[in-house]
C-alpha cells in the first residue's frame, strides 16, 4: 500500500466517543461594550440584469425596486419550462431546478449612515449567505468576493467608511445556467446581513470555541478558547473575563486573565472552569447555558461576546450504534429538504423554519441532515433550542463535476476556506454531532479520490477534533476500492438498506448509519388502487403519484424496509429519510415531464401539509398515540368498487367498519414486511357513507377511533392557524391552513376551488401554497386553487401590534374568517 495512505486514526477503531460542551455564537445588544450591530434588512435597491458601474456611488436607481433582505428575487416570478431547461444524456429536463427564472445577474445597493461618534470603531459587513458568486463593494471600492452561495462570510470595511455620512454597500450576484444543484437554488441576498461595529480590541466573528474534556457525575469541566484581536496602532494591556450562566441566567463560574497584545496581533486565550451539576442537553431536554466573554482595557469594558451552549456527550459504536449521554438511541432522522421554504422560496424566515422543525418533531424525528450544504444559522439555533441532533453537510461536489457549473469549478481555490468558515461558524452548536464533507461525491470513482477525502477530513479534525467526520456514500463498491470510505470516521450509506448486514460482515470495524434512505414518492391525497409495492407507477394524465406509500424510486426503499433494517441491526446508528418535506426542483420520476416542477419525496408536502406516510413514520418514531386511516371515501363515479384500506397506528390491532358493518380485526404480523408496520384490509367494498377504524388496546378494548365521511359538494371553507399570537416585529409569521368542507362539515378530499385570501390589520399576506407539485400558479399573489381540498396562507407581521383578520373567499362557497393578534 502507498505509505501516504496510512494515517493515524484519531479515535479507537471500535468506538468514537465525544464528550464536550458546545456553543453557538450569537451577539446581544445589551451591555456589549463598544460592540454594535446594525441590521441590513430594510430598503435595499435591487435590479435584475447587469448594470454598468452598478457599485458606483451616485448612479440613478429610479428603476430599481425597493426590497427587504432576506430576499429571493425569483420566487414570485412566473414558472416556465425554459427558465432552467437542462439537457442530460440527450433528454430535456424541464423543472429540474424548479422552473423559476433564477439564472442571471442581480444587483443590490443600500445606503447606511454610521455616526461620527463611531469613528474609532472597526466596521465589518457580514452575510449569512448570498446566492451566488457574491462580489461586495463599499462606496464604490471592491472589498472581496465569496462565490459559494451557501457559505456565511464577512469583510472588514473600516478603511472604506465615511463616518458621519451616507455609505453605499453594493452587492453583485450571479447564478450561472445549470448550476451546482438538482434543486431550486434561489437567488439573491436570501439570508440575513448586518454591519458589526467593534472596538479595535475585540473578539472576531466566530471567536469563541468551547469544549469539555470531562463531563462526570456532579460536575462539568469547561474549556473556553477565546480569540482576541488588537486592531489598534498601540500595544494594549487586556483583561479577559469569562462568565458562565445557567438556564436561569445565574452565574455558575467566572474566570479572569490578563494579557498584553502588540499592535496588529491576535491571541487565543484558554480559560478552564468547573460547573457543578450541569444539566445535560438532549433531544428531550435541550438545556442551554450561556457564556459571556468580556474584554476590558483597565476598568473599561470594550467588547462583550455572548455564546449559547449545552452540556452533552455521545458515542458512535461499531456494534451498538449511537448513544446520547450514555443512553442508546436510534437517529430517527430526516434529510429535512433542501434550503427552500416552499412557497416562500429561499428567503430565510425563522418562523417558517421553526414550523418545519415542529412538524418533524411531532412526527417523532429526533435528527436533521442539512442537504447538501451549510444551512442558515437559524436552523441550527432552532435545533439547539428544540432538541434535534444534526448531521451538518458542507458540499455536494468536489473536484469531479456533476454539472457544468457546480462546485468543482470552485473547489481548488475555495474548498479549504469554505470548510473552515463552515466549521468555525457551527462547531459550537450542541445539536451538531457529525460533519459531513460531501454527498454522493463523484470522486468516489476517482483513483485518487481518497486524497481529497483525507484533505477535507484533516481540516475537520484540525478545526474541531471533538466530532466525527462522515460522508454520504452512494457508490459503495468504488469508494471501498479507491479507499475513500476508509478516510472518514463514520460511514454514511445512501440507499444501502439491503446491504447493511453484508457491509458489517465484510468491514466489522466500520461505524455505519443510513445517511440517505427511503425515497418513497407520493402526492398528498392521490390514490390509484390497487397499490403495488415497488417502483412508483407514473400517471401520465396528471403527473401525480399514489399516496398508498408503496411507490419508490428504483434506487430507493420503502419505509417498511428501512424500519425492518433499523429494528434488526443494532450496529446501524440510525437513518436520515429522503426527505422530510417536498422541495422545489428535482421532480423525479417525472424528470422529462412538464409541468412537474417540485419533488415528490417529502413525507410532508411543499405547503407543510402532512402526507399519509407522515403518520406511518409517526407510528414508529413517536410515543404519542397515532391512528391514521386511508384512502378518502369519495369513490362514486370512478368505477372502483373494491379497494384496500390502510391504517397507520402504534396500536397493535384495530377493527374496521363501513357504515357500521365490521370488516374484521387486523393485527400487525411480524412475519410479513408490509403487515408488520401497517394494518391492511385488502378488498373493502365501497359504499358511500362513512368508514371508521377503532384501535384496540392490549386487552382488546377500544382505545381510539378515526372516521372518514363521504363528502358532498363543496359548500364552505374552514381556516385554522398554527398560532393565535405572533410577534409584531415585521418578520414573525403565522400559517393559516384552509380546508374545503361540504354542508355537513365533512372534508372534501378532491376539491380544487380557487381560494382568495384577504389579510387586514397588523399583518400582510405573503404567499399561498397548496402542495401541488404540478401547479404553475405564481407565488406571492392573493389566490390559489386548493389541492385535494387544502391550501395554506403565509401571513407575516407588518411590524405594528394589533388585531389580524384573515378571510378566505371562493365563488359559491361560504366564506371563513379567523382573528389573530400581533404584539
Amino acid at each position: 500500500m502507498d505509505p501516504l495512505r496510512k494515517k493515524k486514526p484519531i479515535v479507537p477503531p471500535k468506538l468514537f466517543l465525544v464528550a464536550m460542551l458546545i456553543a453557538c455564537s450569537c451577539s446581544h445588544r445589551e451591555q456589549n461594550g463598544n460592540r454594535e450591530e446594525i441590521s441590513l434588512s430594510n430598503r435595499w435597491k435591487f435590479i435584475r440584469g447587469e448594470v454598468k458601474d452598478g457599485a458606483a456611488p451616485g448612479i440613478s436607481t429610479e428603476n430599481w425596486k425597493t426590497v427587504e433582505v432576506p430576499h429571493d428575487w425569483a420566487i414570485n416570478e412566473p414558472f416556465d419550462r425554459d427558465h432552467d431547461l437542462s439537457i442530460v444524456k440527450g433528454k430535456e429536463r424541464p423543472g429540474h431546478t424548479g422552473g423559476l427564472p433564477h439564472v442571471g445577474v442581480g444587483w443590490y445597493r443600500k445606503l447606511v449612515t454610521i455616526p461620527e461618534m463611531y469613528r474609532d470603531r472597526k466596521v465589518f459587513v457580514e452575510f449569512d449567505g448570498a446566492m451566488s458568486h457574491a462580489r461586495i463593494y463599499c462606496n464604490g471600492d471592491y472589498i472581496g468576493e465569496r462565490p459559494y452561495g451557501y457559505i456565511s462570510f464577512g469583510f472588514e470595511v473600516t478603511g472604506h467608511i465615511r463616518f458621519g455620512e451616507e455609505n453605499l454597500i453594493a452587492v453583485r450576484l450571479e447564478n450561472p445556467r445549470r448550476m451546482s444543484t438538482n434543486w431550486y437554488p434561489g437567488a439573491g441576498i436570501y439570508r440575513h446581513a448586518r454591519l458589526v461595529l467593534t472596538d479595535p480590541v475585540h473578539i472576531p466573528r466566530w471567536g469563541t470555541y468551547i469544549t469539555t474534556p470531562d463531563i462526570a457525575e456532579g460536575k462539568g469541566t469547561v474549556v473556553v478558547q477565546t480569540n482576541i484581536v488588537n486592531g489598534s496602532t498601540e500595544p494594549e494591556n487586556i483583561r479577559l473575563v469569562t462568565e458562565l450562566y445557567d438556564p436561569n441566567d445565574r452565574i455558575v463560574a467566572t474566570v479572569k486573565s490578563s494579557h498584553r497584545l502588540n499592535a496588529g496581533d491576535s491571541s487565543t486565550v484558554m480559560h478552564t472552569a468547573e460547573v457543578a451539576d450541569p444539566g445535560l442537553w438532549s433531544t428531550k431536554t435541550p438545556v442551554l447555558y450561556r457564556a459571556r466573554s468580556i474584554l476590558k482595557k483597565g476598568s473599561t469594558i470594550v467588547d462583550v461576546y455572548h455564546t449559547r451552549f449545552g452540556f452533552r456527550y455521545f458515542t458512535f459504536d461499531k456494534d451498538q450504534g449511537f448513544s446520547l449521554n450514555g443512553i442508546p438511541m436510534k437517529l430517527n432522522g430526516v434529510s429535512l429538504m433542501h434550503h427552500d421554504l416552499g412557497p416562500l422560496g429561499t428567503a430565510v424566515n425563522r418562523a417558517a423554519i421553526e414550523r418545519q422543525l415542529r412538524i418533524m418533531q411531532e412526527m417523532g424525528a429526533n435528527a436533521i441532515r442539512t442537504c447538501h450544504n451549510p444551512p442558515a444559522p437559524e436552523l441550527l439555533e432552532l435545533c439547539d433550542s428544540m432538541g434535534f441532533l444534526v448531521m451538518n453537510e458542507a458540499f455536494e461536489s468536489w473536484r469531479k463535476a456533476k454539472s457544468s457549473n457546480d462546485y468543482s469549478k470552485l473547489f481548488d481555490r475555495w474548498a479549504e476556506e469554505d470548510l473552515v468558515s463552515f466549521i468555525r461558524r457551527d462547531r459550537n452548536h450542541p445539536s451538531v454531532i457529525l460533519w459531513s464533507i460531501g454527498n454522493e461525491i463523484g470522486d468516489q470513482r476517482l483513483e485518487d479520490g481518497w486524497k481529497t477525502g483525507r484533505f477535507l477530513t484533516e481540516i475537520c479534525h484540525r478545526e474541531d477534533p471533538t466530532r466525527p467526520v462522515t460522508q454520504a456514500f452512494n457508490n459503495h463498491e468504488d469508494a471501498l476500492k479507491n479507499g475513500l470510505m476508509h478516510e472518514v470516521d463514520i460511514v454514511g450509506l445512501n440507499y444501502a438498506t439491503g446491504k447493511y448486514m453484508q457491509l458489517h460482515k465484510d468491514h466489522p470495524d466500520f461505524i455505519m448509519f443510513g445517511s440517505e434512505t427511503g425515497c418513497t414518492v407520493s402526492s398528498r391525497g392521490e390514490y390509484f388502487p390497487p397499490p403495488v409495492p415497488g417502483i412508483a407507477r407514473r400517471r401520465k394524465d396528471r403527473f401525480h403519484l399514489c399516496s398508498y406509500d408503496m411507490g419508490r424510486m428504483n434506487f430507493g426503499a420503502l419505509p417498511d424496509e428501512e424500519f425492518a433494517a433499523q429494528d434488526s441491526f443494532e450496529f446501524i446508528a440510525g437513518t436520515f429519510i429522503w426527505t422530510g418535506l417536498d422541495y422545489m426542483g428535482e421532480p423525479k420520476p417525472y424528470s422529462q415531464e412538464w409541468p412537474a416542477r417540485s419533488a415528490y419525496f417529502g413525507i410532508v408536502d411543499l405547503a407543510g401539509i402532512p402526507k399519509d406516510r407522515y403518520y406511518l413514520y409517526r407510528s414508529q418514531w413517536s410515543d404519542e398515540p397515532t391512528l391514521h386511516l386511508l384512502p378518502h371515501w369519495n369513490w362514486e363515479g370512478t368505477g372502483i368498487d373494491h379497494l384496500p384500506v390502510f391504517c397507520y397506528t402504534n396500536y397493535n390491532s384495530a377493527e374496521l367498519f363501513v357504515n357500521g358493518k365490521s370488516q374484521g380485526v387486523r393485527e400487525k404480523d411480524p412475519t410479513d414486511l408490509f403487515r408488520r408496520y401497517r394494518l391492511i384490509w385488502d378488498e373493502v367494498t365501497y359504499e358511500p357513507g362513512q368508514i371508521k377504524v377503532v384501535a384496540l388496546d392490549k386487552q382488546g378494548n377500544p382505545a381510539m377511533e378515526k372516521v372518514i365521511h363521504t363528502a358532498g359538494e363543496p359548500d364552505q371553507l374552514k381556516l385554522e392557524a398554527d398560532r393565535e399570537m405572533i410577534r409584531a416585529d415585521g418578520r414573525d409569521m403565522v400559517f393559516v391552513t384552509l380546508t374545503v368542507m361540504d354542508a355537513n362539515g365533512y372534508f372534501c378530499p378532491k376539491a380544487s376551488n380557487e381560494i382568495r385570501f384577504r389579510v387586514e390589520g397588523a399583518a400582510d399576506l405573503v404567499t399561498i401554497g397548496s402542495g401541488d407539485q404540478t401547479s404553475l400558479e405564481r407565488y406571492g399573489i392573493d389566490h390559489r386553487r386548493a389541492f385535494n381540498g387544502k391550501c395554506v396562507a403565509y401571513v407575516r407581521s407588518n411590524g405594528e401590534p394589533g388585531k389580524i383578520t384573515v378571510t378566505a373567499y371562493s365563488d359559491g362557497l361560504k366564506r371563513s374568517g379567523i382573528e389573530l393578534a400581533a404584539e
